[in-house]
């Protein structure tokens, strides 16, 4: 009696739930990561016009890179970004309202680029009083949002950011990390929320063009399949 060949079982086919899953977490650990990088070199670039003009101080025990910056401000603008940068898809989901206003990367680099002008605007452009000068970028950073992003969600997130990153701010100066030449603002200057309000808005472009071009990705691959 000849013995039956016992065929070796192949490799399980995941599921589509779990690939879908899996693809999902890749994919956000990979924005996450590009978030974070694009982070560090803004933070480096914008970091160095501040101190060109001496709008911050440094201790000099604390300057340790190439750009004289302190060690620590490049990773933890990279961590920001990339927190920024996923939760404004992520909230853009839970509300129900995907944002689809100039939705290409051309006008993410646009949005890139008036973010660095007004940043390099704060430390360029003299003005009589640092009034002016907070109500000039204030008024930029609004019409960056309006140009480029115009959500109630974007907006309310830039807020929320300018609030506590300029709250932070204020107890690392306080604490006397670095300093600020002229502060009006308790320990900072007037216009550094909008700062933050803006590059919150950037970030939050950036991460949104990401998750769509994530979402093409999985519709690609489901229709492949």
């Amino acid at each position: 009696m000849a013995e039956g060949k016992t065929e070796s079982p192949g490799p399980k086919k995941r599921g589509p739930y779990i690939s879908s899953v899996t693809s999902r977490s890749v994919n956000l650990m990979i924005r996450g990561v590009v978030l974070f990088f694009i982070g560090v070199f803004l933070a480096l670039v914008l970091n160095l016009l501040q101190i060109q003009r001496n709008v911050t101080l440094f201790p000099p025990d604390v300057i340790a890179s190439i750009f004289s910056s302190a060690w620590w401000v490049p990773p933890c603008c990279g961590t920001a970004s990339a927190v920024i940068g996923l939760l404004y898809p992520c909230i853009d989901r839970h509300l129900g309202e995907p944002h689809k206003f100039k939705r290409e990367w051309s006008s993410v680099m646009r949005c890139v680029a008036v973010f660095v002008g007004i940043n390099h605007a704060s430390a360029k452009v003299d003005f009589d009083n640092n009034i002016q000068l907070s109500l000039t970028l204030a008024a930029l950073s609004i019409g960056l949002w309006w140009t480029f992003d115009r959500s109630r969600s974007g907006f309310g997130l830039g807020v929320g950011i300018a609030f506590l990153a300029t709250l932070v701010t204020q107890l690392l100066v306080y604490n006397g990390v670095y300093q600020y030449t002229s502060p009006d603002f308790l320990y900072v200057r007037s216009w550094l929320p909008c700062i933050f309000f803006a590059g919150g808005i950037t970030m939050g472009n950036i991460g949104r063009q990401l998750a769509m071009y994530e979402c093409k990705v999985i519709a690609e691959k489901s229709h492949q399949e």
